[in-house]
């Protein structure tokens, strides 16, 4: 969803001020996370149903404080604290049209996301436009893990090599995605990158064209 219905610029100039405000807690969750992902990486297999509070605890373990604080903390700035900012943020051009039109031409439509969405689409005017919608930590694992994708694809009742993926990250999105036996789209300026998607496009009517001919 971030970077990939709207430039993450957009999200950028609106949670600055928060950011700016809580820059520990900032740095060490993101150092928790680049943990987890490494964790994933060396056992694929792994997942963990107690991901919130493993979260919390290696966030915590770098801020020196209690753990059941900071993921109050976490739910109360990074989660729920961000969501009243989609109000109003701009969709990438064509993205809102692009996807009732694929809805109408019947295809099912999934989102996941590494931060809880759902709150997020009903601001932005979207919570209606899908038939699936998760969230990568409620599965146990972070993209780049096959593991939300395959959640994914089990919640539309698709197999995975039916589905076609679209982010804005090389490394998260497409890696994670392929992982998974999907096809990928990329929205970026850039075509060449590892690893590389099946499709790259700037304009979401390019992705129309590619989605239905």
């Amino acid at each position: 969803m971030d970077g990939t219905l709207y430039p993450n610029r957009r999200l950028y100039a609106r949670i600055w001020p928060a950011v700016v405000g809580n820059l520990r807690l900032f740095s060490a969750f993101s150092r928790a996370r680049g943990r987890i992902r490494d964790e994933q990486e060396a056992n694929p297999a792994l997942v963990r149903p107690d991901f919130y509070d493993y979260q919390a605890a290696l966030t915590a373990e770098r801020l020196g404080a209690e753990a059941d604080d900071i993921k109050a903390k976490i739910e109360a700035i990074m989660y729920r604290g961000w969501e009243p900012l989609f109000a109003g943020i701009k969709l990438f051009p064509h993205a809102r049209e692009l996807l009732a039109e694929l809805r109408g031409a019947g295809l099912k439509l999934g989102l996941l996301s590494d931060f809880p969405p759902r709150k997020k689409l009903e601001n932005m005017g979207l919570a209606d436009a899908w038939d699936a919608v998760l969230c990568s930590e409620e599965t146990g694992a972070l993209k780049p893990s096959a593991h939300p994708f395959k959640v994914m694809a089990q919640a539309l009742g698709c197999p995975p090599a039916e589905i076609l993926y679209v982010g804005n990250s090389r490394a998260y999105d497409v890696a994670g995605a392929a992982r998974a036996g999907m096809k990928t789209a990329l929205v970026s300026r850039r075509a060449a990158g590892v690893p590389k998607a099946d499709f790259t496009f700037q304009d979401y009517r390019q992705l129309r064209g590619f989605v239905l001919g």
